[in-house]
């Protein structure tokens, strides 16, 4: 049977989502927690896979199990085997963690039954990251570790210019680091900044995203922001759908994956065709 898990992360000490041997990472540590609980290999497949450093506060991911230890997962309590799950799990991590018993910086937040037919990756409609900027010396607080600081303050009105650019689908190698036999083509839904006192938000919103590409648009954008570059500059380099030395790419530590959306359960399987048919 399928389960869907959806769950949250602070990146920071995390090599990634990517199970690395010898390395911590957030697919690495929910599959020990999970091979544990329920006494089987677990392999999750997830919807988007996080770089290190990057957050998330509203990924999704899902497993095979056998009916049987899911059914088990209660033992002689009244709870359901999702809650179960989800209690036992962050139980094992928040042991792990890198702090204070009790505290982890991986949560799973619910765990569900789902058709065979839901993937956590193909089904997906589109994702939504967020990247967060102060700019200004005034605007630099220490305890703010999820947020990047520039010293200068940045033109969100030519940031949004330039960004208008790059709407809709594209090929958008300039902006990836491509990976063998897959396609850089891609559905950019919604791409602009908001500021919020000493807090500029960049956000991005597409069917799906290659390797790298949130942050090398942030940084090209944050580029034009800075006035260091032209505003029509992200659409040439768009156009020109080249990687090459002029890519800029913002560090992680400022970008979440906000959230993922999914068709109503019975376009699962369709969606799930498509989407693979589509990326390669």
């Amino acid at each position: 049977m399928r389960i869907r898990i959806d769950l949250s992360y602070d990146g920071a000490a995390f090599h990634g989502w990517a199970a690395q041997p010898g390395l911590r990472t957030v697919q690495g540590e929910l599959e020990k927690a999970l091979a544990t609980v329920l006494r089987q290999p677990v392999a999750l497949t997830v919807a988007g896979r996080t770089d290190a450093g990057v957050h998330a506060a509203g990924q999704c991911a899902h497993f095979d199990v056998d009916a049987a230890a899911w059914a088990a997962l209660p033992g002689r309590s009244s709870r359901e085997p999702g809650e179960s799950l989800v209690r036992k799990i962050n139980a094992i991590t928040s042991r792990g963690a890198d702090g204070p018993v009790g505290f982890s910086d991986v949560v799973v937040k619910r765990a569900d039954v789902v058709g065979d037919d839901f993937d956590a990756r193909f089904s997906a409609l589109w994702r939504r990251y967020s990247y967060r900027i102060a700019d200004g010396v005034e605007n630099w607080d220490p305890r703010r570790k999820d947020v990047l600081w520039l010293d200068g303050a940045l033109d969100v009105a030519a940031m949004n210019r330039a960004a208008q650019a790059l709407l809709g689908e594209h090929d958008f190698l300039s902006f990836c680091k491509p990976r063998e036999g897959a396609s850089t083509v891609r559905t950019l839904l919604e791409l602009g900044f908001v500021r919020d006192g000493g807090v500029v938000t960049g956000y991005a919103k597409a069917d799906a995203f290659c390797h790298s590409q949130v942050r090398t648009l942030m940084g090209s954008l944050i580029e034009v922001g800075r006035g260091a570059r032209d505003e029509d500059w992200p659409a040439a380099r768009l156009e020109a759908a080249v990687r090459n030395g002029e890519v800029i790419v913002a560090p992680p530590h400022p970008l979440t994956l906000e959230e993922i959306g999914y068709p109503a359960p019975a376009e699962y399987g369709a969606q799930a065709v498509l989407a693979r048919r589509y990326r390669g």
